[in-house]
């Protein structure tokens, strides 16, 4: 979707997502190793990951839109093929 259609708050809703998504992953640390981050402050993570989706969801719904698309490439292999069938004459 292109950001010029989008409203102020989803805007502000998908800038906040991703700034949350490289928090997580710039912390992040090999296995095994302890979090540089508090068990608060990873469940809080997840508190606002859920709060942006479900104020997202309530934006989609209100708008009329599909929830469940996910993106694709143009190029892309398609999964299915529709094969006509005719009767024998």
């Amino acid at each position: 979707m292109n950001t010029e259609n989008l409203s102020k708050e989803q805007q502000i809703l998908r800038a906040m997502r991703k700034v949350l998504a490289s928090i997580a992953k710039d912390t992040a640390t090999g296995f095994g190793k302890p979090s540089v981050l508090s068990d608060s402050t990873k469940e809080e993570i997840r508190d606002c990951f859920g709060i942006i989706s479900e104020r997202e969801a309530e934006i989609a719904d209100a708008l009329g839109l599909n929830r469940n698309e996910k993106p694709y490439f143009s190029d892309d292999p398609k999964k299915s093929n529709v094969i006509n069938f005719y009767k024998p004459e």
